[in-house]
């Protein structure tokens, strides 16, 4: 897991005003912001991007570097100390990204492009083992027989946390709305750690600090089993969570029964925080704090969304990382 420096050392300057973009708390929490990218600038990103097709970003790593600082440049610099401070801070650490005039399915490469600008302006995105590449592109429809919840419409997808079953460091997680119809329902759903009511119950347990084997289903493409702990803290002291109901082993029955518990107490929060994605718009979170979810969707023959997920880790200088053990 992740150990960051004190806020106060790692906050990078911010601007006197945003250039291309709007920042403001969401409706939804005041730990959630909204980034709006101007239609402006977004036409001028795409534009300075139209040399580029989506091969080039997948084939040449370094090209999604540049993308991000193209789009900073339009932001005449005021873009990636926001991003910076906003996904490092406790007290936010998410945000909820739209970009004017691109909210259609036909425009799902520049979707994609957007998307990986902004990722690599404070990051870099692993790679996906389910898809083949630094990102992951997959379709929710009415009748699915998949061997994880992830895809499945009509049931809840549980609180989680992403990156728990491989052994690359996940800091962010970022999921992007490219496509819905006959949708009704399916709600994102986002938890902040220090917003749950059993934080200190459950951190505070002999066995948030157990080493568990976790574990993934052939569709995610990783055969090796990694081992961790369910709770960690970051050098402040306070507790970050690496967990996912499907994926952890419980080796016996003390184990098997505080997962569920946990589980069950994640779900039950009156602090989950649930509201719809725009198509074209995207989720942006510190993947150790926030524990995101979907709710179900209510069936329809015709039923579709597909969605762009990107994960990974920082990249800015300051941020110190320590080895899982």
């Amino acid at each position: 897991m992740t150990t960051f420096v004190p806020l106060k050392d790692l906050v990078v300057p911010l601007p006197e005003d945003f250039k291309g973009f709007t920042l403001a708390p969401t409706e939804y929490s005041p730990r959630l912001l909204q980034l709006t990218f101007a239609k402006s600038t977004v036409e001028a990103f795409l534009a300075a991007m139209a040399e580029w097709p989506i091969q080039a970003l997948e084939y040449k790593s370094f090209l999604r570097f540049r993308a991000a600082k193209l789009l900073d440049e339009l932001c005449e610099g005021s873009l990636q100390p926001v991003l910076i401070n906003t996904l490092v801070d406790r007290d936010t650490g998410g945000m909820l990204v739209t970009a004017e005039g691109l909210d259609a399915v036909e425009q799902a490469d520049d979707m994609v492009k957007l998307a990986t600008a902004v990722a690599h302006l404070f990051g870099r995105s692993n790679y996906d083992a389910m898809s083949g590449q630094y990102y992951a592109r997959f379709v929710v429809e009415n009748v699915d027989r998949s061997d994880s919840y992830l895809r499945q419409p009509h049931r809840v997808l549980e609180l989680h946390t992403d990156g728990t079953f491989v052994e690359q460091d996940t800091d962010y997680v970022l999921m992007m709305k490219i496509d819905e119809k006959n949708m009704e329902g399916g709600n994102s759903l986002l938890l902040h750690l220090d917003d749950w009511e059993h934080l200190q119950t459950f951190s505070s347990h002999p066995l948030a600090r157990r080493e568990m084997r976790w574990t993934a289903p052939p569709s995610k493409k990783v055969d090796k089993d990694v081992f961790h702990a369910v709770f960690d803290n970051d050098n402040q002291g306070r507790p970050i969570i690496s967990y996912i109901d499907q994926f952890v082993q419980p080796k016996n029955f003390e184990e098997g029964n505080w997962l569920t518990d946990l589980c069950e107490a994640l779900e039950t929060s009156q602090h989950k925080v649930s509201f719809s994605v725009p198509v074209g718009s995207f989720v942006l979170i510190n993947n150790h704090f926030w524990l995101h979810g979907r709710d179900r969707f209510t069936a329809h023959p015709g039923l579709r969304r597909e969605l762009m997920r990107q994960r990974g880790y920082f990249t800015h200088a300051k941020v110190l990382r320590n080895p899982r053990q």
